[in-house]
């Protein structure tokens, strides 16, 4: 019996279904339940809450979902092997946990769950900032889901979280903190996890917020940011003229000097100039 449920420790059940980490999978499995649970706690009270899991490998997290009083699970799994173990969690919480053997990057999960839809995962780390990057880039804003629970490697968490100025600073923080509050929660060395990763990881809480920080419209918000930042440490004035040829004048206009470079930039005037270019 584990700490947190009735059900076998992670060793005997990755033992007995052989469930070896795949490196092609992006996986790294976390076998300490205590931990898992508190990630689980990290995502709030999920009392009455759906949650979507991507990765959850042998079901630990899973399980730290399910103890912490969570209303639904859906775990989607795209590793055949680890589908047994999932089953067997199921059968413990009967009605309360769904498994989806696919892709989550070929499927919309959001759809298989109902609202408030909050999202915890230990994802894998060749798929992670894809994910994240499209949940933060729905159609309609806001989003179905009310929060974000990742872990990444910790230089991702860091990307996310970065201010101007910062080597970590890009894109991926100006989507973030455009429409979330995003924070990092916990920090895991490689220890934590079997097998040890090569880096150090990171819980990223993101909280939706009702509207964007700053108007802008996302598509020309999303190319001028990418446009950017594509060659950092590059004068925006020569950066952004294939988005206009009168780019000088249209920085001017939304108080950016044509020699600032991308990581100088915050994300009120990126807004700015977004909203000019979409005029």
């Amino acid at each position: 019996m584990s700490a947190i449920d009735s059900l076998p420790p992670l060793r005997e059940v990755i033992a007995r279904h052989e469930l070896s980490a795949r490196k092609a999978l992006g996986q790294n499995f976390i076998l300490d339940l205590n931990l898992t649970a508190r990630i689980a706690r990290l995502a709030g009270d999920l009392a009455g809450v759906d949650v979507l899991e991507v990765g959850p490998g042998p079901g630990g997290l899973t399980r730290g979902l399910l103890a912490m009083g969570a209303r639904r699970v859906l775990a989607v799994e795209k590793d055949p092997r680890c589908l047994p173990a999932l089953a067997e969690i199921a059968a413990a919480y009967p009605g309360r946990l769904e498994v989806l053997h696919a892709d989550a990057l070929a499927i919309d999960p959001l759809a298989y769950l109902n609202p408030p839809i909050r999202i915890v995962a230990n994802l894998p780390y060749n798929v992670g900032t894809e994910l994240l990057v499209r949940w933060l880039t729905p159609p309609v804003w806001p989003p179905v889901w009310q929060s974000l629970t990742l872990m990444f490697q910790r230089e991702v968490a860091e990307r996310i979280v970065a201010k101007p100025g910062s080597e970590a600073y890009g894109r991926l923080a100006l989507l973030a903190q455009w429409r979330s509050d995003a924070r990092i929660v916990l920090s895991l060395p490689p220890e934590a996890f079997t097998p040890p990763p090569k880096v150090h990881s990171a819980v990223v809480h993101l909280t939706a917020l009702a509207a964007p920080r700053f108007a802008a419209d996302p598509a020309v918000l999303n190319r001028v940011v990418a446009a950017a930042f594509n060659q950092r440490r590059k004068m925006l004035r020569s950066a952004l003229r294939g988005i206009a040829p009168d780019i000088e004048s249209v920085l001017v206009a939304a108080g950016i000097a044509p020699t600032a470079r991308a990581e100088e930039i915050g994300l009120e005037q990126f807004c700015a100039l977004a909203r000019l270019l979409k005029t």
